[in-house]
């Protein structure tokens, strides 16, 4: 076998696919989904506007203070998700395996912070059914935690790989999928949080 197959069956890619070619589909794999997720979000924001100035029964929603710490969290991950493909790129394997751990540990922080918050609404009679402002919020927030709760499912993948020393040529792509779909994870709690502080 020759040297360059084995360093591609020793990195993780031997998928035996012309240079690039997993790389541009996945890479169009992930803009075609963000592409869906954008719609889906736009149709909510949609239906959330026009609710909002129909009927008596719309009560304005106070966001919880905790909301706001949870923001922060999820900008610190982007940071360290940033970094962890900087480190790779580099070839720092330990600097890599450091911050993609505390990305998985702050991805994981802003589940169970909003978690948190979805308790403290219910703590203060505030739920799904309460009212359409409330029915709005836990349908965005919660819309929101799933999509992230696939993005920190694969970067516990990523995670396992990298302790493995198994982040070769095919599994650099997908860390480079994985980022742009956090950031993207990133800006859109950004734009809800703006939906929900600034139109109540």
């Amino acid at each position: 076998m020759p040297p360059s197959m084995v360093d591609e069956f020793a990195h993780g890619n031997g998928d035996r696919l012309p240079p690039g070619t997993a790389r541009r589909v996945y890479h169009t794999g992930m803009w075609l989904a963000l592409i869906a997720i954008s719609m889906f979000f736009i149709a909510f924001t949609s239906a959330y506007i026009v609710r909002s100035g129909l009927g008596d029964d719309w009560q304005a929603l106070s966001l919880p203070p905790l909301l706001w710490l949870n923001t922060l969290i999820l900008l610190a991950s982007s940071y360290t998700l940033d970094a962890t493909r900087r480190a790779l790129l580099g070839g720092q394997r330990e600097a890599c395996n450091r911050w993609l751990m505390a990305t998985v540990i702050l991805g994981a922080g802003f589940l169970f912070g909003q978690y948190r918050v979805w308790q403290d609404l219910a703590a203060a009679g505030i739920f799904l059914i309460t009212n359409p402002s409330s029915s709005f919020f836990y349908l965005l927030t919660a819309s929101h935690a799933l999509h992230l709760l696939g993005g920190l499912a694969a970067l516990g993948y990523i995670s396992i790989e990298a302790l493995r020393f198994r982040l070769g040529p095919a599994k650099r792509t997908l860390v480079e999928v994985t980022a742009i779909y956090w950031h993207f994870m990133d800006g859109l709690w950004i734009y809800i949080m703006l939906l929900l502080w600034l139109w109540r």
